[in-house]
């Protein structure tokens, strides 16, 4: 195992120029506090210390916030814009994420605990869900059917109305990102409120849009903790979706609380994804990809493939060489670039994480961390761990840890590993090691996941759905599945000759 020293004689850079004091709300156009003047405390994950206050929101806010996208959507521009001149603003805004990009990665960094290196990565990925975006509202076409000599009939959109956007502290500038990027492009005005754990990147939004030329109004941000102010954004009657990235047990209480307004949901929650490695697979392609996927931004991820399905005659080979890869993972302080794994988000999930590892040592063979690195015994740091010969009844086989822990378990043939691939009540994404083309696609269509991977980790293509079965989530978004969820599609049927119609009544 590798570990960076301390980091206050070496990164004396670590912490962000421009770091502000406090964080507020934006809303309508200007940057205010909570009516309450409620604030809550924002933390380092290196240190656990505060660095700064955030305001913290509740109904109060939220109705201000939702009052202001429903005027903006009912008396602005934006809705009644043309794609293009809202395309226009889209790349404006993508085009100053890339010019922030080492002060957005510093942000992200130091507010996350993600190695500075993903960090970067996760704000080039933000700019381009913008001009992703941007560019298809532009290309989407509607459709249109005729029928000859008697009727044309076409599909007009038109946006939904105030979007409520829930997002989560993983990778939380990118993934704002993905909401934004569709709800604006679809002309629809938007409330966001970001995970209180990671607020700091989230506070650049305001700038970044009104640099961009986007109304007051259509963009609002609201902070604060999920019970308050996110279920104050959900139960709005003046909010006609939401959009939520998050974990299953919260999804299942936004889900009851949509349906007493019958609110549009979109829902990406929880996964403990499998990634099945068969025997004729390229091992070291294998090895380097699901090594990558689960200890990547520091496993806190929901597409990790945190359960690794290996077949019998490689099994022993595959636990010793992940093993001794994972051992030599270096583990440091974030803003070091060499870094690999970082500082766990917050203590309370470290707390959860540290729980999960302290189960698998009774429910299989630790072959690789369990503990904290030396030398960095202050902050949320957590060796990469691995389990194997976990059975499929282990809770580190069956809950999501999000974190660097890995269950490793053996299989003999197709029909055991598609029942272990399956035995959870998650099915977000899968990985499938094989050069078998048949068994590749074969094996892929039997495993309930709303996503699989063959012969790779998790590389996107944004025209594709992204979301899960199961607890994993509800809805798919993506290409013009989103465009689709935040916009109305509506029937208008044009006659071209009289209508033949019985004349009730008539004598």
């Amino acid at each position: 195992m590798t570990t960076h020293a301390d980091p206050s004689t070496d990164l004396p850079h670590a912490r962000p120029a421009n770091l502000p004091d406090r964080i507020r709300h934006h809303i309508g156009g200007v940057d205010v506090d909570s009516v309450s003047g409620e604030t809550l405390e924002v933390i380092d994950p290196t240190t656990n210390r505060p660095y700064l206050t955030a305001a913290a929101g509740d109904k109060a806010d939220i109705d201000r916030a939702v009052a202001a996208a429903k005027d903006a959507f009912e008396n602005g521009p934006w809705p009644r814009m043309k794609a293009r001149e809202r395309h226009r603003i889209l790349h404006r805004i993508a085009d100053a994420v890339e010019s922030r990009e080492h002060e957005l990665a510093a942000m992200e960094s130091f507010d996350t605990g993600l190695p500075i290196a993903q960090a970067r990565g996760q704000a080039r990925r933000a700019a381009e869900n913008f001009r992703f975006f941007a560019d298809l509202v532009v290309a989407q076409r509607s459709d249109a059917y005729e029928v000859p000599g008697a009727q044309v009939n076409y599909v007009h959109r038109r946006p939904v109305g105030v979007a409520g956007l829930i997002t989560p502290w993983n990778t939380p500038f990118m993934l704002e990102s993905w909401k934004l990027g569709p709800a604006l492009a679809s002309g629809c005005t938007v409330v966001l409120k970001p995970a209180e754990f990671t607020p700091l990147s989230a506070s650049l939004w305001a700038g970044i849009m009104k640099d961009a030329g986007v109304p007051d109004g259509v963009f609002n941000l609201v902070g604060g903790y999920g019970e308050t102010a996110g279920d104050a954004l959900v139960k709005h009657p003046d909010v006609s979706l939401i959009s939520f990235t998050g974990e299953s047990s919260t999804g299942q209480t936004i889900f009851r609380n949509c349906a007493d307004g019958l609110k549009g949901m979109s829902m990406e929650l929880g996964g403990k994804s499998p990634a099945i490695v068969f025997a004729d697979a390229d091992l070291e392609a294998a090895l380097d990809s699901t090594l990558f996927g689960v200890f990547s931004l520091n496993g806190e991820r929901c597409t990790a493939g945190s359960r690794i399905l290996v077949e019998r005659p490689i099994y022993d080979e595959f636990v010793r060489r992940y093993a001794e890869r994972a051992d030599n993972v270096v583990v440091g302080h974030p803003s070091d670039p060499g870094t690999e794994v970082g500082a766990l988000v917050h203590p309370e999930h470290f707390a959860k994480v540290w729980s999960y590892v302290e189960a698998g040592k009774s429910e299989g063979r630790l072959v690789a961390g369990g503990t904290r690195p030396e030398g960095l015994e202050e902050g949320n740091y957590l060796r990469p761990t691995v389990f194997a010969d976990v059975p499929a009844t282990a809770s580190i086989f069956q809950e999501e840890i999000f974190g660097p822990v890995v269950a490793i378990t053996p299989f003999d043939t197709e029909e055991e590993a598609l029942r272990l691939a399956n035995d959870v009540r998650y099915g977000l994404a899968a990985y499938v090691w094989t050069t078998d083309l048949e068994r590749a696609h074969t094996f892929a269509q039997g495993v309930e996941s709303g996503m699989v991977w063959v012969n790779s980790h998790n590389v996107r293509d944004l025209r594709t759905p992204f979301g899960g079965v199961k607890a994993s989530g509800l809805g798919q978004e993506g290409g013009y599945r989103s465009l689709d969820f935040y916009t109305e599609q509506q029937a208008v049927h044009i006659s071209l000759a009289p209508v033949h119609t019985s004349r009730f009544g008539a004598r």
